[in-house]
Order: structure tokens, then C-alpha cells, then sequence
């Protein structure tokens, strides 16, 4: 638990970084190159004042390209695996490579993101600073040695201070880490309390350079107005949470559809972020000229974050135009494309961000047909804002719970709990399988990462004695015994490992096949080495009445690839040698049924 919230500070400091980079490039590339500004949330004011420089929209053409190019070569020419989204590569991390990310991967992953998203490349901050959590949970787990399940623990309380601290929500952080893991309604228990301490410190790191705002502000008169006093209402939610579904469908599909169209590309990997990059400026232009020359539409670029604010900020009286509604609609699908084009392209950025805005923007769109065509029951249009973009998410990512409480703390305003539990609940239920994060297991049974827990509730039932036949003899060696003696003796067994006992056959050790290799590279020596000098006597053998699941760990611990088997005296002899492979046969032989060894005669240890 205190390994947990150091790596929830250092989380923390790495949101302030990456943060503060992101700003920097964003405030040179954007707004003193091509003269975007992009609206910021509420909650989250500039570092750095505007240079004042005029909109130039053809420049927005050429500064993505850029960056993708310098994201492009750092990440292909360092740590590969920081390509994408970095929310993915820790869910792979957690289930199928014992929470090991190497340590530059986080540096990287900082160093990309930020030229890609400061220079306009659509993605979201939540991937690279939730690998970059999990990025020191691993290096810490790995540095002091802890057991593949204490490192894999800290990896996801890693990923899960990191977003707690660059979205200002603690409790989500939490929550995320241990539910994003699945794509079925299954919660990785054993990570949520390590989860929440290091959340906690994540943000009051981030916090206390940054302050305490949520992200998104709400002025006073819009709380009140967002509140549920009439169950009709949620008729229309339900509708929105259908078009949420629709939604979030085309935006995995269109994300994978491209991934796939993009590792075709004959060109080399540096290059192809920049095309990516380039495109999705190409789509910010096109959507520019259709709208008439609105810089709003050019929130497809970078976070996009200000067009939630803004369709936030719909007058409280909700008499909004349908012109905005299909300004909100075509940010919606532009960032669909965008996200598609930086991300897919091996460009380094998250998927959760720009989910918040696709949902938020399309329920805003949705609110405000709605309240056109039935005002009671859809009075507020930026009520619809808030639950499509929770109601969003929860379909894409399969994430219902913790996207809930995410944006009601993102907002500041639990006042919509109810509707938001509605529409992500429907629209988890009623989503296809596919979730935007490839890396997802249905649930906890199967994932690589908790195989062995199952396998070994079958086999703690089973001892050794039951699946063993001893053969009539066995090679052992004496203590005396020269090396000549015990080349000959491997060289006419099968096995790795010879047991060494006394003249009464009593236990004293093992020699191995390594230590027998490396001694007879000395041929100076031959004549003094016997098999004392060689023996092991650190090594516990097996006996019959132990449980497979025991053996199973003595294996791990001993390092061997063979065990003596000794009885049950209180000085005890060897009486056969059992090899570790045979536990696999063991366990597949009573997955199918065949319990009693007996049944095959040459089930020989």
C-alpha cells in the first residue's frame, strides 16, 4: 500500500510534466505558428497568454505533419510499443506480460504525445500519462523484486493514478483501473485499494501545482437547471443512449478499420504518423471551409476539450439553433476521424478524451432536437452533453461504472447520477462486443494473468501419490562418487537432476546437469571433484502425500526442471524422481476426466 502511493506521486508529477509540455508545444506550434487557439475547459486556464498571431487555417495542414513526423521517429527509433493509445499496451502489460513495461517507454511515451497532440494531433492525455504510471508501478515492482502479482497490482494502481490526476477525478481513477481491465462487467478486486491511495496522491500532486477546479465549469444557474425531477424524462435519455451506441460503434469500427489500412501502407513506420497527422488536418480544413469559417469545427484538432465547454455553456433557456446542433454533430464525427487518423496511424495519444468529446458534442447535437421537438422532457440540452459523454464511453470502452463517476467528477456535478447510470448501463448492455481497447479479456477467468489460480484450485486437490508409478529402479549418485562416475550415470539416464544419498538410500541432495557441464570444463581438476563438491542439499524433495499444487510451487522455488521423490520417514529416502512436466500432464489428464492414474500404466515419474 505505501509502494502504491509513491507511484500515485510519481504519477502525479508526471501529469504536471506531461501537462505542462503538452501546453508548451500547443502554445508554440499552434498558437505562434498557425494562430489556433483552442478553447480550453473551465476548469483549466492556459499557462501561457495568446502571442495574438492571426489564424493562418493552411498551416494546420503542415504543423500535425510535423509533429507526427518527430513523434514517428522518436517513438520507432526507442520503445516501438509506445505507438497508439498507452491505455492499451498497460491492459496487455497487466494480463499477459506479468505488468513488465520498460522503463523508457514512459519517457517516450511523454516526449511523443506531447509533439503529437500540442501540434494538433487528435488524442486524448489520459493514454500517455496512464502508461506513464503504470510505467514506474512496473520499474518499482521490477526494481525491488516483487512477485509477478505485486508488480502487475502496481502496474494498474499506476495507470489509475494517472488518469486520476490529469482528469481531476480521483474516485474514477480508481475505479478505471480495476474495471478497464475487462470487457464484461468483471472488477479486478485486488487492484481497487492500492488503485484509490495512489489516486489520491496522484492528485493532490497535481492538484497542488494545478489547483482543485474540475476540469469542466459550470456556473451556478446551469446546476440548477441540470437536475432529474421527472421519470418521463428518461424516455428521451433512452433514446440517447441508442444513439450513443450507434455512435460509439462507428468510432471503434472506423478506428480499426484505419489501424488495419495503415499497417498495410507500404511506407516506412516513422512516416506514417505524419500521414495520419496530415489527414486529420485535412479534415479539420475541410469542416473550416464547410461551416463557414467557425474556428469551433477546429476542435477536431489536439483535445478538443474547449467544444465541451462551450456546448455546455448553452443558455440555461435552451433556445439553441439547429445550426449548432449540426456544428456539434460534424465535431462528433470529425473527431471519430481525426482520432481514427493520428491514433491508428501509430501516433502517440489516448482514446478517452476524445470519446468525451465525440459523446459530448453528439448528446449536445441530440439535446438540442430533442428540446426542439418535446421541451418538457428535454429541457436542457447540456444535460445531454454530460450523460452522452459517459453514456458514450461506457459502449466504446466498456467501462460503464467508472465512466459515470468519472464525468460527474470531470463536472463537478452529481446532479444528472440517475440518467447517467441509465444511459451507461443501456448503453453497456446493448453495445456489440467490440471495445476500443483491443487488449480487454472478457473477465478474470481469462486472462493469462490469473490462469494459474485456477489451475491451481485443481490441483490443491490432488496429491502426488495419486498419479505416480515408480519405476523398479532409478540412477542416484553416492557422495564419493568421482566425476567419471557421474558423466556415466547422466549419459545413461534421461534425467537432469540425479538425487544423492547415502548407503541407505537416505536424501542428502541433487546434481544437475549444469553443475556436472561447467565442472568437467576444468579437465586439470577431474580427478578431485566428486559428487559432495558438486551436491545441492538446499533443495526440498517432493513426497507422495503432497498436493500437486505444492509440487507445483517447490518447481518454481527449487528452479529444476526434475525432483527427487522421498517417503516418509523421519529420515527420508529417495524412491523416485519426478518431473515437472508430468504435473501439466496431471492437470490436463483430470481436466478431461481421467482422474485415476492407474488408467495409463506408462504414466511413469
Amino acid at each position: 500500500m505505501g509502494l502504491a502511493m509513491l507511484v500515485g506521486v510519481i504519477a502525479g508529477l508526471g501529469a504536471v510534466v506531461f501537462f505542462s509540455a503538452c501546453q508548451v508545444v500547443s502554445h508554440v506550434a499552434l498558437d505562434s505558428v498557425a494562430g489556433y487557439r483552442p478553447h480550453s475547459p473551465g476548469g483549466e486556464p492556459p499557462l501561457l497568454s495568446d502571442t495574438q498571431t492571426p489564424l493562418r487555417p493552411w498551416l494546420l495542414l503542415l504543423v500535425p505533419m510535423v509533429g507526427g513526423l518527430a513523434s514517428g521517429w522518436i517513438v520507432y527509433s526507442f520503445a516501438p510499443e509506445a505507438e497508439g493509445h498507452g491505455t492499451d499496451a498497460a491492459i496487455e502489460a497487466y494480463h499477459r506480460r506479468q505488468g513488465l513495461i520498460r522503463p523508457r517507454v514512459p519517457l517516450v511515451k511523454i516526449v511523443a504525445s506531447a509533439l503529437t497532440l500540442g501540434t494538433g494531433g487528435s488524442g486524448g492525455r489520459e493514454g500517455p500519462i496512464a502508461q506513464i504510471g503504470a510505467g514506474f508501478g512496473s520499474y518499482l515492482g521490477t526494481s525491488l523484486r516483487l512477485r509477478a502479482a505485486d508488480r502487475r497490482v502496481l502496474m494498474a494502481a499506476g495507470m489509475g493514478a494517472g488518469v486520476a490526476a490529469i482528469f481531476r477525478a480521483p474516485l474514477a481513477g480508481a475505479l478505471f483501473a480495476s474495471e478497464v481491465l475487462y470487457s464484461s462487467p468483471d472488477f479486478e478486486s485486488e487492484v481497487i485499494i492500492p488503485a484509490g491511495l495512489a489516486s489520491v496522491t496522484a492528485y493532490s500532486t497535481f492538484g497542488a501545482v494545478f489547483g482543485w477546479s474540475p476540469l469542466f465549469s459550470l456556473p451556478p444557474e446551469l446546476l440548477a437547471a441540470l437536475t432529474f425531477d421527472n421519470p418521463l424524462s428518461l424516455v428521451p435519455y433512452l433514446v440517447l443512449a441508442l444513439f450513443m451506441i450507434v455512435l460509439a460503434m462507428c468510432y471503434t469500427r472506423t478506428f480499426y478499420w484505419l489501424t488495419y489500412l495503415f499497417r498495410r501502407l507500404r511506407v516506412p513506420r516513422k512516416l506514417k504518423p505524419a500521414i495520419g497527422a496530415g489527414l486529420s488536418g485535412v479534415v479539420a480544413l475541410g469542416l473550416y471551409v464547410v461551416f463557414g469559417r467557425q474556428p469551433e469545427v477546429l476542435s477536431v484538432l489536439s483535445f478538443g476539450y474547449g467544444a465541451l465547454q462551450d456546448a455546455m455553456d448553452i443558455a440555461p433557456s435552451g433556445e439553441a439553433s439547429l445550426g449548432l446542433a449540426a456544428a456539434l454533430l460534424a465535431i462528433a464525427i470529425g473527431k471519430i476521424l481525426t482520432t481514427a487518423l493520428t491514433i491508428g496511424s501509430g501516433g502517440s495519444g489516448g482514446v478517452f478524451g476524445p470519446s468525451m468529446v465525440i459523446g459530448g458534442c453528439g448528446g449536445g447535437a441530440l439535446g438540442i432536437v430533442l428540446h426542439h421537438i418535446w421541451p418538457e422532457l428535454a429541457p436542457h440540452p447540456a444535460s445531454f452533453v454530460i450523460v452522452g459523454m459517459a453514456g458514450f464511453f461506457a459502449a466504446a470502452a466498456k467501462t460503464p461504472f467508472s465512466t459515470l463517476v468519472m464525468v460527474s467528477e470531470m463536472t463537478g456535478n452529481y446532479n444528472l447520477l440517475l440518467p447517467t447510470l441509465w444511459v451507461c448501463s443501456l448503453a453497456f448492455l446493448f453495445s456489440d462486443e467490440l471495445s476500443i481497447y483491443s487488449s480487454q479479456v472478457v473477465s478474470r477467468a481469462r486472462s493469462p494473468a490469473h490462469q494459474g489460480n485456477y489451475v491451481r484450485e485443481v490441483l490443491s486437490g490432488m496429491s502426488v501419490g495419486q498419479f505416480v508409478s515408480l519405476p523398479q529402479d532409478f540412477p542416484s549418485l553416492a557422495p564419493g562418487d568421482g566425476l567419471p562416475r557421474i558423466l556415466e550415470q547422466f549419459r545413461n539416464s534421461s534425467f537432469h537432476v540425479l538425487p544423492v544419498t547415502d548407503v541407505e538410500g537416505h536424501f542428502l541432495g541433487i546434481v544437475s546437469m549444469e553443475e556436472v557441464h561447467l565442472a568437467s570444463q576444468s579437465p586439470h581438476i577431474d580427478a578431485l571433484i566428486v559428487a559432495n563438491d558438486l551436491m545441492r542439499s538446499d533443495v526440498a524433495p517432493l513426497k507422495s502425500r503432497d498436493s500437486l499444487d505444492h509440487a507445483l510451487e517447490l518447481f518454481v522455488e527449487n528452479d529444476q526442471p526434475e525432483l527427487p521423490l522421498v517417503d516418509d520417514g523421519e529420515v527420508p529416502r529417495v524412491i523416485g524422481i519426478v518431473r515437472r512436466g508430468e504435473i501439466s500432464r496431471a492437470y490436463l489428464r483430470f481436466m478431461h476426466g481421467e482422474a485415476d492414474g492407474s488408467k495409463h500404466p506408462d504414466y511413469t515419474l
